[in-house]
């Protein structure tokens, strides 16, 4: 009979370790100052886009007309000596080519001493008749200090002379947000592009493009209503 093996001591388990869970930590929640600047950022990013699209879509004309009552001039200031700049030779020359193509018997010079003692209206007048037109087919709207009052001001001139329609000319960056001012004025209207006498830089247009950009934002936001004027 064999001999009988002594039974193995029990071995004690170690006890399984459960795997430690690393804390998460936790996000740090933006202090208000942080979340306003943010806020602040996103705002004029979202009225940037506001404007960059309004002026994308901003209406051109109300009218299918390609003859008007009257040629409505922009104004844009004069130099320091009072002699014309580039840009308002170029809207007064551009809308002295649309009177002899015969789109209007008339032109209606907008513009007042908003940036100088040079009354706008007046030294495009002067540049008009030096270019050939009558000075009986030129009236003067020398009270306007800005692009909502060129547009109310200048149809209030139409309607004391039962004047129905116009064409609106300007700067070609300046026309999306004319286009959108001159859409609440009672008359029949289209605009039309003063093209530059010399050809800008691109550093020159991106300037322009953006300060239009910002003024429209800012129509958008305040002038619109602010600055109300009813022909």
């Amino acid at each position: 009979m064999p001999a009988l093996r002594p039974p193995r001591p029990l071995q004690r388990q170690k006890p399984t370790r459960r795997p430690r869970h690393r804390a998460i930590p936790r996000r740090r929640r933006l202090g208000w100052r942080a979340r306003i600047a943010l806020g602040s950022v996103l705002a004029v990013v979202a009225f940037a886009v506001w404007a960059v699209l309004a002026r994308q879509f901003a209406p051109a004309s109300n009218t299918a007309l390609s003859r008007f009552d009257a040629i409505i001039v922009l104004g844009y200031p004069a130099d320091a000596d009072g002699n014309p700049t580039p840009q308002q030779l170029a809207r007064v020359t551009e809308a002295v080519h649309e009177y002899e193509r015969g789109v209007a018997p008339r032109l209606i010079l907008s513009g007042a001493a908003a940036h100088n003692h040079f009354v706008e209206a007046e030294v495009m007048a002067r540049t008009a008749e030096a270019q050939g037109i009558p000075r009986s087919a030129i009236f003067l709207e020398p009270q306007s200090l800005d692009t909502i009052q060129n547009a109310c001001y200048a149809a209030r001139i139409m309607q004391q002379h039962d004047w129905h329609s116009a064409e609106v000319v300007s700067s070609r960056g300046h026309l999306p947000r004319t286009g959108l001012i001159f859409s609440h004025v009672p008359i029949q209207w289209r605009t039309h592009a003063a093209p530059p006498l010399e050809p800008g830089s691109a550093l020159e247009s991106a300037v322009a493009e953006t300060v239009e950009t910002l003024k429209t934002a800012r129509y958008l936001l305040y002038t619109s209503w602010a600055e109300r004027c009813e022909p």
